[in-house]
């Protein structure tokens, strides 16, 4: 595309950002819309946020993604939250709205999209163990509550930030047990063994480290995996590669990148994206 004094610039800010494939499939949904957009990717670190959301205002950005470590982080930088994602406590996806910045979250409809699509699982009267408790598990967590889970346990290496994020949700989903622990708990609770669903919300893989192998060996054999994080050099994650080793039916994080994209370009355009057009930038 040829960028013009005209052309509407939609970024993600992120840490790490290098990573991402959202660039990829934005980019791709601009051009078969025919739209005057570029989607771009700033690499900010959490000490360069609150710079980074004035130069937003400032450059007049059309739009944002939010990722890893910056979802909870933004609330307070703007305008508007969104009663859902006020909700969650976390935002994903931010508008531009002539100056006024809002705040979304596409990550709890798309989590549980995702599950539909890859693993055509439902949490209804489920039990699920969520790793990790930051912006992405709170979308997760709240999205599970809402589906209707029986029980979510959230675990995570401090202790204290799973018993925050249960705190912050369990009064209002009376009907879903949401149980908080430490990662060393998962096995002598038998967390694991009952789970019908292990999500890792965590950016352990990221790097392309190994999921601790006895999490995974701890899962009854009929559990399903799904990993928020996704690799851009390879079509799985440790995570997937060593649950389908062990048995197990897992999923990536690229069908959930997809859903939560597609709805996002939605509320910056007002269109929404041709039929696997993102799917398809990412050969997927």
């Amino acid at each position: 595309m040829i960028v013009q004094g005209t052309t509407r610039v939609f970024a993600i800010l992120g840490d790490p950002v290098a990573h991402s494939l959202s660039p990829q499939m934005h980019n791709a949904a601009l051009t078969a819309l025919g739209i005057n957009g570029i989607y771009v990717p700033f690499h900010v670190v959490p000490e360069q946020l609150v710079a980074a959301v004035a130069g937003v205002r400032a450059l007049q950005i059309a739009g944002l993604s939010v990722t890893v470590p910056h979802k909870e982080r933004i609330i307070p930088l703007l305008d508007e939250i969104d009663p859902a994602a006020q909700r969650i406590g976390a935002v994903n996806t931010v508008v531009n709205r002539e100056g006024r910045l809002i705040g979304y979250n596409t990550d709890a409809p798309g989590f549980l999209q995702a599950l539909r699509d890859t693993l055509d699982f439902s949490p209804r009267r489920k039990e699920v163990v969520l790793i990790g408790a930051g912006g992405a598990a709170r979308a997760a967590l709240v999205a599970l509550a809402q589906g209707g889970a029986a029980t979510v346990v959230v675990a995570n290496r401090t202790l204290s930030r799973a018993i925050d994020l249960i705190e912050c949700c369990c009064k209002e989903f009376p009907d879903c047990q949401m149980i908080a622990a430490g990662l060393d708990a998962l096995h002598t609770g038998n967390f694991l063994g009952r789970a019908d669903l292990l999500v890792n919300t965590s950016a352990l893989g990221l790097a392309g480290e190994s999921f601790p192998s006895a999490i995974i060996s701890g899962l009854k054999p009929s559990a399903l995996i799904f990993d928020m994080v996704y690799s851009r050099a390879t079509a799985s994650t440790p995570l997937v590669s060593q649950g389908e080793s062990a048995g197990h039916r897992a999923a990536d994080g690229r069908s959930m990148l997809i859903a939560q994209g597609e709805a996002a370009f939605f509320l910056w355009t007002g269109l929404a994206p041709p039929v696997g057009v993102m799917k398809a930038a990412l050969n997927f």
